[in-house]
């Protein structure tokens, strides 16, 4: 019996099943199921589209079904066996990226039976080698202790684990590229998180890094203006609307704060040059000093300048600028 045409392919049926016949697009076997509207047994999958369709009147009895199988083809039995995949996906912020091999501390078999003597002072032995060949060579010690850093300060930071694995990418680009030599290794992992951090558009300054490590704030952005000009990397413009959810949040103020703010960035962003060669967090400090006394909600500016890392005197100014440029009444 042949079944409905399929943009110039035809399906043949089968009592054992579905075949494909003369058409590029996959069809995948599966059980017959009865159809609710005509009774037949006779149904299709469509792999492209996962529906199930009644061959008889055209039915759609189910859709947008998963699909479990490899996405590749293999023709052979060694073919297929090479392309099978086992295991986690590849992370960069591990070391060997969390495809390595481990021999473990068991002393028995699976069936709960000791190792003798021999077998345990073999097992002993490989694995005090298996260890040792974990990291060998000058690089992957560099990446070792870099990976460790990048771990410890993404969870100190309370970082995603995107940005550190974009953070532990940019760090083995280096390294295995040879770009630096001799530098530092907390310096230079300090500035790939930085790095992360810019490329992910998160409001995270270089004083805030600094205080999770024994560097300065200047040592780190030393080594990051290094890590963009190797890798000639893009960095983004610091946006002051990034910073505005950020200290809504450490301030505890109420979310109507947040939209007024925002609103006052804007503006300032399509007056020309009223943004231009200012800090943006000192122009998220000045929004939210003037959104706090426009909607009734009295912050000092001491208070605005510690959740923002500025000097009181840059909310004062910023503040001042808003104020003048963009003419805002009832202050």
């Amino acid at each position: 019996m042949i079944g409905p045409e399929d943009a110039g392919g035809k399906v043949v049926i089968t009592s054992s099943g579905i075949r494909e016949k003369k058409d590029s697009k996959r069809y995948s076997d599966s059980k017959p199921k009865i159809c609710s509207e005509c009774g037949a047994r006779t149904t299709v999958k469509i792999s492209r589209t996962g529906d199930i369709v009644c061959t008889k009147c055209g039915l759609v009895m189910s859709e947008r079904q998963i699909d479990p199988r490899a996405e590749w083809r293999a023709f052979t039995h060694d073919e297929r066996n090479s392309r099978s995949r086992v295991g986690g996906p590849t992370q960069y912020s591990y070391t060997d990226k969390g495809l390595s091999t481990v021999i473990g501390w068991d002393s028995k078999y699976s069936t709960s039976k000791k190792y003798s003597p021999e077998r345990r002072a073999a097992i002993a032995r490989m694995r005090k080698w298996q260890i040792r060949s974990r990291v060998h060579g000058s690089r992957y010690r560099n990446i070792s202790q870099a990976m460790t850093e990048i771990a410890r300060l993404s969870s100190q930071m309370g970082l995603k684990k995107s940005v550190k694995e974009l953070a532990a990418t940019l760090y083995r680009k280096l390294i295995m590229k040879r770009l630096v030599r001799s530098r530092s290794i907390d310096a230079l992992s300090a500035a790939a998180i930085y790095a992360a951090l810019r490329l992910r558009k998160l409001p995270r300054s270089l004083k805030e890094i600094a205080k999770h490590t024994h560097l300065d704030s200047r040592v780190i952005g030393k080594y990051y203006r290094l890590l963009v000009r190797k890798l000639h990397l893009r960095m983004p413009v610091p946006d002051s609307m990034n910073y505005v959810p950020k200290l809504i949040i450490d301030l505890d103020l109420p979310g109507e704060m947040q939209e007024k703010v925002l609103e006052i960035l804007q503006k300032a962003k399509d007056h020309n040059g009223l943004t231009t060669g200012r800090d943006p967090r000192g122009l998220a400090a000045g929004a939210l000093y003037i959104a706090s006394i426009l909607t009734d909600n009295r912050i000092t500016q001491r208070e605005i300048s510690f959740a923002a890392g500025v000097t009181e005197v840059t909310v004062r100014n910023r503040y001042k600028e808003l104020v003048r440029e963009l003419q805002i009444q009832s202050l």
